[in-house]
């Protein structure tokens, strides 16, 4: 190996991350996820350098400077690695909404699939109202009874089973993530039977004439449960694909790395269920009237495009930063 050349084609590299290394040092600087996730990269690729002018040129002053400079990254690395609040607070202000973006494709096909499934249930169940049993599990069949709208707000609650359907919303979008090991094959097949089912129930309560008392005590907390679904089943999906095509990279390390980003995608929908379960279990049973369910219902579906749109804008940002 020629060491001029080896010294001219990474030194931009060494200098790049000297400059991060420099802001990072500063009590006042801090950087965006973006600008981490690259001073990772950085460490990973000069520490790489380092080994190799440790093996051929221990003693080249070069190799010294490289020395110092890793010491430097691995020390603000992990003092950084520390700061558990501010990582939180990117990644959940900025780097999941971005991850979000990166992988809308998947996660607008979960959202098709779900669709797919909702629109055969409601088809199946208003063509044959016995097609109900087919399709909704025994233990929510039995207590569905559009009847029981007529009773006082607070009961209605139980006859709907919404605490059981977010039950099972939370069950699938775990399941959904995980059965992307399956090469998506067990995400796609979860996501369908999963709009089967609030397809069959819509279709139940459109009969009865009860639609409008139906997707109110869906809609305020099912907007935010289903956001959550479709972006745990579209990280399932991305992680099928990604086995069954891993581009130029191994099999194995594809999986590897698709499947931490996948996990990263399922983590980011942990505070929408719990939001969602908040909303279920104070404002869904309530005495509020249909009316204000499907206007909190419009304000949970602002507040989420709010997020995105703002996180994904923070995060181009932080690109556009790092670039100069």
């Amino acid at each position: 190996m020629e060491i001029n050349r080896f010294i001219r084609d990474n030194k931009a590299t060494w200098t790049e991350l000297e400059s991060l290394l420099n802001r990072m040092n500063k009590k006042k600087s801090k950087l965006q996820a973006i600008q981490l996730d690259r001073f990772t990269e950085l460490y990973k690729s000069v520490s790489a350098h380092l080994a190799t002018m440790q093996t051929l040129y221990p003693t080249n002053e070069a190799t010294v400077m490289l020395n110092h400079l890793v010491a430097r990254a691995h020390n603000t690395m992990y003092q950084e690695s520390n700061k558990s609040t501010q990582q939180l607070r990117t990644f959940f202000l900025f780097y999941f909404p971005a991850l979000i973006g990166a992988r809308a494709l998947f996660i607008i096909f979960a959202l098709l699939l779900f669709a797919i499934g909702g629109v055969s249930g409601y088809l199946a169940v208003r063509a044959d109202p016995l097609n109900l049993t087919l399709i909704v599990p025994a233990s929510i069949a039995e207590g569905i009874d559009p009847t029981q709208t007529e009773l006082p707000r607070e009961d209605l609650h139980s006859p709907m089973m919404s605490t059981e359907i977010m039950t099972n919303n939370i069950k699938v979008a775990v399941l959904a993530f995980v059965s992307g090991i399956t090469l998506g094959i067990g995400t796609v097949y979860l996501l369908i039977m999963n709009g089967l089912l609030i397809g069959a129930l819509a279709a139940v309560f459109m009969q009865a004439g009860k639609s409008y008392v139906f997707w109110a005590y869906i809609l305020p907390h099912g907007v935010i449960e289903l956001a959550a679904i479709f972006i745990a089943g579209g990280a399932g999906l991305y992680m099928g694909y990604r086995i069954f095509v891993p581009g130029i990279y191994s099999r194995r390390h594809r999986l590897l790395e698709t499947a931490k980003e996948s996990a990263q995608l399922m983590l980011g929908t942990i505070p929408l269920f719990i939001i969602a379960g908040i909303i279920e279990g104070y404002i869904t049973p309530s005495t509020l009237s249909l009316d204000v369910k499907y206007v909190v219902a419009g304000v949970t579906l602002l507040l989420l495009v709010i997020y995105y749109v703002y996180g994904v804008h923070g995060y181009r940002a932080s690109l556009a930063l790092r670039s100069k």
